[in-house]
């Protein structure tokens, strides 16, 4: 199986602060991974670095074998905060339709016709204006914009915060639905728990680096565990008295 997503070496500063040390990762192609972590645990920041949006201090990013800044950015699709559109299209009055247009014309892998199945899967309206948004509809619409991109990495950060259980539910079967098979979606979440049905691995931040990484059935096999209390287990020390 070949690898996504490979990682030597990374050290991440912000203002002469450690928040990431000696990150190594290799992930295979087509798999769902979940990324847990405390918060501050740098889960946001990994993705970031791993999208291109922040610059490492130091080590290898490379993504379906492109480690090139600025050319991985058209391997990766990453969730973005509806807040950053507003500000970024400087309108009060946008609407959802401007920003799917605005990732037409900006994204040259984005597939409307997905778009469209998924926005009517999760019941987006495309005349609304995003300042109008339930928080659900936005993170729906979040999900559909980044998922409806034809690439080989997805990385959702907390893609149900905020939502309501129906929503939840909704965004978990669109993420099964549309994936394509050969490509990886790694998903923050701290709803381990609801979204534990979609993993087959998982990636633990502790410490400020990669603490653990572990498959599903192992853990489930070796330790006898839901991924929760596992995830759980890792964080209090539990797991080495057993």
């Amino acid at each position: 199986m070949s690898k996504v997503l490979e990682i030597n070496d990374l050290n991440y500063k912000k203002n002469n602060k450690l928040i990431l040390k000696d990150i190594n990762l290799n992930l295979d192609n087509g798999k769902i991974i979940g990324l847990l972590g405390a918060n501050g645990a740098g889960k946001t920041t990994l993705m970031r670095l791993i999208a291109g949006v922040k610059a490492k201090n130091s080590g290898q990013i490379s993504v379906a074998g492109i480690d090139n800044k600025a050319a991985r950015k058209s391997c990766v699709s990453m969730t973005y905060s509806l807040v950053s559109f507003r500000k970024g299209m400087g309108e009060k009055n946008t609407k959802v339709k401007d920003v799917v247009k605005f990732y037409i014309d900006i994204y040259p892998d984005f597939s409307f016709e997905k778009y469209q199945a998924m926005a009517q899967f999760l019941e987006i309206p495309c005349d609304d204006k995003i300042a109008n948004l339930s928080t659900g509809t936005g993170e729906k619409l979040v999900i559909a914009l980044t998922l409806a991109r034809q690439v080989p990495l997805y990385l959702l950060d907390e893609p149900l915060n905020g939502v309501d259980i129906m929503a939840r539910k909704k965004i978990i079967k669109s993420i099964i639905q549309w994936k394509s098979d050969d490509s990886t979606i790694i998903i923050s979440s701290h709803y381990v728990k609801e979204i534990s049905s979609l993993l087959d691995d998982v990636i633990i931040l502790k410490d400020q680096t990669v603490y653990q990484v572990s498959s599903v059935e192992d853990i489930q096999e070796q330790n006898h565990l839901g991924i929760e209390e596992y995830y759980e287990k890792v964080y209090e020390g539990g797991l080495d008295d057993e």
